[in-house]
């Protein structure tokens, strides 16, 4: 089996198991978007709360949201859809404009408004390391992104190629397939599947030429369990936190090595399942916390940082697909509290045991979470609230030398509170279905998309589901919240034997 099962054919193989209705994409002329708003960074703001500034989309009128346009996918990534889908980056609204990119590293620019192209920046290369999420960012009437082995920066206003930076990655260093920020001149990314003695490398470049500042790699030393499995460890999948104390957090891949390789040559495997904050300028380490030391379920510490304070302290909030919330403190990563989420099944410390030489394990044996979460997807965080989507779905592993289990149980997820002082949940609200999109702050809701195709708002206040709008297929991707519209990315794998039609669609309030 290859160990990259669960980012790749178990994608397929799990999200099969779930029903989808696919509908079509034409546009309702009954809403219109403002083509005001923003949507500038991947979560929202430089802070990574994925909070909704500016919109006017709240519990009194989110019921009326109605479709408005859709954007359909053609080419070469329209038709060649993947166990990941086509589409799962975040999209980003600026000025009027919806920048996305596709899981074949091309770049769209369309009109808030009326969802008319406005200029297609064609790759054709297919994202190498999973299910993305691709994606990019937008800073000074720049676009930048990258494709596989490439970074790259277009005009913001007609898609011309401003540079590209091929030589960035070294072999054994992996592949690109995060979503970019870019802040103080620099643009901020990593790796993934780095299979080379440093693993997945955490970078630095100037934004103005693509030129190199600086690398940091994620594993600090090479593991026997770990190269010969052959697939890499480390790098970073989400889009790192850049701090106003001038550091950068990178939310860190798992070390992907078998149970028998933890069981018989146990490592920390620094930095791997970790929050790890650098000197932005310099890429210096400051701190490092380490999630899951010795992990041999592709646990990943993925999610995206986000900064908040309490009481006048500045904290970090970082988890991933352990399904735990952490709370660091922002200048020396000591670990202030750490929630779970979501269903375990006893075996949390199963990794650190393994570590001292106190775990007995056979096959087969089920771990939950599974490899898929946990929390799979980006948090959110306001007025003192942290909100998360989890995925409740076990996986049994037949053997010690499976790197992840094959045999999917059954599959349910939640969408929960917890309080920012002290990580005490608030509420707690389950959800029938994969949550595959990001838990995002509109007002007085939280909003998150299911895979199978479905945009679901929660009351902030209590969970209560208030709206469930369906969307045209499936979705693999986190949305975004622009004024009175709401941007989803509707180009998720098939399920159920069914492809839909890959495209972006904008749902918005009525005119007044």
């Amino acid at each position: 089996m290859k160990a990259s099962f669960a980012r790749r054919s178990c994608v397929a193989s799990v999200l099969g198991i779930v029903a989808v209705v696919v509908t079509s994409g034409a546009s309702s002329a009954q809403s219109a978007p403002s083509g005001a708003g923003s949507w500038p960074y991947p979560n929202g703001d430089i802070a990574n709360t994925r909070v909704a500034a500016g919109s006017t989309i709240s519990l009194a009128n989110v019921s009326s949201l109605k479709q408005r346009w859709s954007f359909r996918l053609t080419g070469k990534a329209a038709k060649n859809v993947g166990g990941y889908g086509t589409l799962a980056a975040n999209p980003i609204v600026v000025n009027g404009v919806v920048y996305v990119q596709d899981l074949h590293s091309n770049v769209y620019a369309l009109s808030l408004a009326t969802g008319k192209l406005l200029w297609e920046y064609v790759v054709n290369k297919p994202e190498k390391s999973g299910p993305g999420p691709n994606g990019v960012a937008v800073a000074n009437g720049a676009v930048f992104a990258a494709s596989p082995a490439a970074v790259f920066a277009l005009s913001a206003t007609t898609g011309k190629r401003l540079w590209q930076n091929k030589s960035i990655l070294s072999m054994g260093q992996g592949t690109f397939g995060i979503q970019p920020v870019v802040a103080n001149g620099r643009v901020y990314l990593a790796s993934q599947y780095g299979s080379g003695v440093g693993g997945g490398v955490l970078i630095a470049l100037r934004a103005s030429n693509g030129a190199l500042l600086w690398k940091f790699n994620t594993v600090a030393h090479a593991d026997a369990s770990v190269t010969s499995v052959g697939v890499g460890a480390g790098g970073a999948w989400e889009t790192p936190l850049v701090g106003v104390d001038g550091s950068v957090t990178f939310g860190i891949g798992n070390p992907y090595q078998t149970a028998a390789g933890a069981i018989a040559q146990p490592s920390k495997l620094l930095y791997t399942d970790s929050d790890v904050n650098l000197n932005a300028a310099t890429g210096k380490l400051n701190w490092y916390y380490q999630g899951v030391p010795n992990d041999f379920k592709d646990y990943d510490m993925q999610a995206s940082p986000i900064s908040g304070n309490v009481h006048g302290t500045p904290v970090v909030i970082g988890g991933g697909k352990m399904g735990y919330v952490y709370e660091m403190n922002a200048t020396t990563g000591a670990l202030l509290w750490k929630t779970p989420v979501g269903v375990h099944n006893g075996h949390d410390n199963d990794s650190l045991k393994a570590l001292e030489h106190k775990l007995t394990l056979k096959a087969p044996y089920t771990i939950l979470p599974g490899s898929f979460g946990g929390i799979l997807t980006n948090m959110a965080l306001d007025d003192g609230t942290i909100y998360v989507t989890t995925i409740d779905l076990s996986l049994t592993a037949d053997s010690l030398n499976d790197v992840t289990g094959t045999k999917a149980g059954k599959l349910s997820g939640e969408v929960e509170a917890l309080n920012l002082t002290t990580g005490a949940v608030e509420w707690d609200t389950k959800v029938k279905g994969f949550l595959a999109g990001a838990a995002t702050v509109s007002n007085n809701l939280v909003v998150t998309t299911l895979f199978e195709g479905t945009l679901e708002a929660f009351n902030r206040a209590n969970g209560a589901l208030v709206a469930s709008i369906k969307l045209p297929n499936t979705t693999n991707s986190s949305l975004a919240i622009a004024g009175n519209t709401i941007i989803v990315l509707a180009g998720g794998p098939k399920a159920a034997g069914k492809v839909g039609i890959s495209q972006i669609v904008a749902y918005s309030l009525p005119s007044v």
